[in-house]
């Protein structure tokens, strides 16, 4: 049977079957990104981002390389996928269509979406999604004329996605759990000798065995001077006695991300270790204290930047205190909705939820890396995740 049946034959047994959220949940988001569209005078929304298309439909997969779009429009919401998705659209959607296409011929993508966007006249674009491809958008722009297009679609899911429901913490807090199970085997298994490898791998085991989904971002695992490198990972290193062993670990729970990192040494944390520990701390205690309903991120960020002060000159930062998570797909746990960094003056509100990545890199040297995945409250930020914010000392 051609995908055309396989779809229909599908859905006869397992249509949504597998749909991450109440159906009142996801009725209630399109409800609200309605009005949003209204206010903002947009009558469509051509939507491209894995995690846009997965908050407003609950339609989810791995394969997250093909072209996907999902239309927006007051009449109805429509899903176009490649013909090997065909599966994930029945079992994992709730749309009011499915229209595919040959995944192997890009040529059946564009006239099926010139149908659709040729009634409206305004119409949001995300063009910082990275699933917006110009051999698709660019002939769109030629037939439609590029004064339909606005690119503000992105924007108005990025307001709602800030702010997680009750559901939505739930699932993090689920993915907290497993994340944190996973960093304990991991560490469980660091001494002189055995690869950064070995412990990125029995992390992820672990997280796997524990009810992970596949992850946004694998396992981050780096020791010694390594450490000091942002962004370089596992290498199969043999880890030296006395190093200090840096992990970065996310389980996906319906696609929900809470992020940890911990910092161990096989065998004793030199003075210096404990110092930029502390400093970490120190820094997350400024940040939860600043992270009320009402205050800016910038505010959150001065205050973390006074903390770091001291040490300014010695360590790298990233500049970035604290991104949004929430459901994401590869090659990112970053929600990318919100940032907590010097000059951004979006509000925090309650059930906002960051990540804060306090890793202070010494270069050539070494780094320490703490962190937690913290909610926001009446009270300041609260911790979804269990860090005990000290170095585990292997020996």
């Amino acid at each position: 049977m051609d995908y055309h049946a396989y779809r229909h034959a599908l859905a006869h047994h397992l249509e949504g079957s597998e749909l991450p959220f109440p159906t009142d949940e996801l009725y209630h988001r399109l409800v609200r990104t309605r009005s949003l569209m209204i206010e903002n005078g947009r009558d469509a929304l051509l939507l491209t981002d894995p995690a846009d298309i997965f908050y407003l439909t609950g339609y989810h997969t791995f394969e997250v390389s093909v072209h996907t779009a999902l239309v927006v429009t007051a009449e109805r919401i429509v899903l176009q996928v490649p013909s090997i998705e065909t599966g994930p659209a029945v079992v994992t959607a709730r749309v009011d269509e499915i229209i595919g296409y040959r995944w192997e011929d890009l040529n059946e993508v564009i006239e099926p979406l010139l149908a659709l966007l040729s009634p409206y006249q305004y119409i949001g674009l995300d063009v910082c999604s990275a699933g917006l491809r110009n051999a698709i958008i660019q002939p769109l722009l030629n037939r439609l004329g590029k004064a339909r297009f606005h690119d503000d679609g992105g924007v108005l899911l990025d307001s709602q996605r800030l702010v997680k429901s009750e559901a939505e913490l739930s699932y993090l807090r689920e993915s907290a759990r497993i994340t944190s199970i996973g960093l304990r085997a991991a560490e469980a298994i660091i001494e002189p000798g055995v690869t950064d490898n070995a412990v990125a791998a029995e992390g992820a085991r672990a997280m796997l065995a524990a009810g992970s989904e596949f992850m946004s971002l694998q396992p981050i695992v780096t020791s010694g001077q390594r450490i000091s490198v942002i962004h370089v990972n596992h290498k199969r290193t043999h880890i030296e006695a006395g190093d200090p062993v840096f992990l970065e670990f996310g389980s996906a729970y319906h696609r929900y991300t809470a992020p940890m990192m911990r910092t161990a040494v096989a065998g004793r944390a030199t003075a210096e270790m404990h110092e930029i520990a502390e400093a970490c701390r120190t820094i997350y205690a400024a940040l939860k204290e600043t992270m009320h309903p009402g205050n800016t991120f910038d505010d959150a960020a001065q205050a973390a930047e006074a903390a770091l002060a001291p040490y300014a000159d010695r360590v790298f930062f990233s500049g970035v205190f604290g991104y949004s998570v929430g459901a994401q797909f590869p090659p990112s746990w970053v929600e990318g909705t919100g940032y907590i960094a010097r000059g951004l003056k979006h509000r925090f509100e309650e059930n906002m939820v960051f990540h804060l990545p306090l890793c202070l890199r010494l270069p050539g040297v070494w780094g320490v890396g703490l962190s937690d995945t913290v909610q926001v409250t009446a009270k300041g930020g609260v911790a979804i995740t269990d860090n005990d914010w000290q170095i585990n000392e292997r020996g």
